[in-house]
């Protein structure tokens, strides 16, 4: 397989205010001077083309940095980094046409105009000519179920709604590789199974690369197959997702309730811990049984997951 992304010793440090010393004198209270903080510490990694990849970690951790670079939008202390053989912060105009990139808690939208216009707008970015632009708009108008919502003002929609448009806007170019920060964040539990399952179908029919950073670990097992664990800069543990949750999640609960009064599962490795009325609590031996498999079972009996 071709390597869409190679990155050797990536590090980037900022510099930051030290903390103020109370008792030594005026001039050293107002400037504190600055200490360095490395917020990426020596990342080296590769990724295959139609990989989907998941970069996890605590707040601070380096995830968003990191994608920052490989898109070109920061430009790294040191290391080199390639994505579809291009060094993303000096040709990220070429590098723009090679991929899609949502940030969760950015919009791409113009907020007081229809959603079309829009897209119609990014058609002109990206320079893509009228007749290819409407064929796959109308493509992914229909794979994302959009076609009610393309003459609504995006500020005017709901968050799950906008995020759909935000991941067409992303897809109008056709791009081989696409970078996800946050893409559920905010979402209430439909809207984010609904993204979930777009972002994978998508990915598969059209044999996308993703590199997706998430806090829900949904997002990991239900989107991803490979996992990328950054702590304080640094890669800690790169797995497949089934290993990763065979040796790190070996239990898991699943709270279910539905409309009939109970739910009645049999399986190899699930346990009954409780069950009242219209709500059963079930655990999840994970080595034997997948939790999809379980939670599948129970939506064929009028059953959903309660978080």
């Amino acid at each position: 397989m071709p390597a869409v992304v190679e990155v050797e010793d990536l590090h980037k440090n900022y510099r930051v205010p030290k903390p103020r010393a109370r008792g030594r004198g005026a001039m050293a209270w107002l400037f504190p001077g600055h200490r360095p903080l490395a917020a990426v510490a020596g990342v080296s990694l590769r990724i295959d083309a139609g990989e989907r990849v998941a970069v996890i970690g605590p707040n601070g951790a380096g995830k968003s940095t990191t994608l920052k670079m490989l898109t070109g939008i920061l430009e790294p202390s040191s290391g080199t980094a390639r994505v579809h053989g291009l060094v993303p912060w000096r040709e990220r105009r070429a590098l723009a046409r090679c991929i899609g990139v949502v940030f969760g808690q950015r919009s791409q939208l113009w907020g007081e105009l229809p959603v079309r216009d829009s897209f119609a707008l990014w058609r002109h970015v990206y320079d893509i000519e009228r007749a290819a632009f409407r064929s796959r708009l109308h493509r992914l108008v229909e794979r994302f179920a959009l076609g009610s919502l393309l003459d609504q003002a995006a500020n005017r929609l709901s968050l799950g709604q906008r995020m759909r448009c935000e991941l067409v806007a992303s897809l109008l170019h056709a791009p081989a590789t696409l970078f996800l920060d946050e893409p559920t964040i905010g979402l209430d539990i439909t809207a984010k199974a609904t993204l979930r399952d777009l972002i994978k179908a998508h990915a598969r029919e059209e044999g996308q690369t993703v590199v997706l950073t998430s806090h829900d670990t949904r997002d990991v097992e239900l989107v991803c197959e490979r996992v990328v664990v950054v702590n304080q800069g640094r890669i800690v543990i790169d797995q497949p997702v089934d290993t990763l949750r065979r040796q790190f999640i070996g239990r898991k609960l699943v709270t279910l309730q539905s409309v009939r009064p109970a739910i009645t599962l049999q399986l190899p490795g699930l346990t009954v811990r409780s069950v009242e009325p219209h709500r059963s609590v079930f655990e999840v031996d994970t080595r034997r049984l997948p939790v999809e498999q379980v939670i599948a079972l129970a939506v064929q009996q009028g059953g959903w997951v309660a978080q």
